[in-house]
């Protein structure tokens, strides 16, 4: 089964900006869908972008809008998150995730139709 692997987390100033990628092994992700969740602290997980499997469906958290960007490489097997114009509330642990059984068409934001996760990296936005 595919594993997930997060990297590009860390501290950043407000207004800044990080690139998260998630690198898959063990399998392509060329068949599934993506995602990007996030749980900040005391809340519970939430949606933040989906991209479906050739990148035709892409939908992002209200909160996220116009700030940040998925993208995928299925050659590369990688998935990125582009945050920009970053804020102190978007610090939270981010986790890659797979939906293995996507839809023909459209992406799913729901946590509970992505079986695949990442272990999570740590964003902190604060001056």
């Amino acid at each position: 089964q595919v594993q997930l692997v997060e990297s590009g987390g860390g501290l950043v100033q407000p207004g800044g900006s990080l690139r998260l990628s998630c690198a898959a092994s063990g399998g392509t992700i060329s068949n599934y869908g993506m995602g990007w969740f996030r749980q900040r602290p005391g809340k519970e997980s939430e949606f933040v972008a989906v991209i479906s499997r050739n990148g035709d469906w892409i939908n992002y958290a209200d909160s996220v809008k116009a700030r940040f960007t998925i993208s995928r490489d299925n050659a590369q097997n990688t998935v990125a998150l582009q945050m920009d114009l970053l804020r102190t509330e978007d610090t939270a642990v981010y986790f890659c995730a797979a939906d293995l059984k996507p839809l023909l068409l459209g992406v799913r934001d729901s946590r509970a139709a992505y079986k695949v996760w990442g272990q999570g990296t740590q964003v902190t936005v604060s001056s």
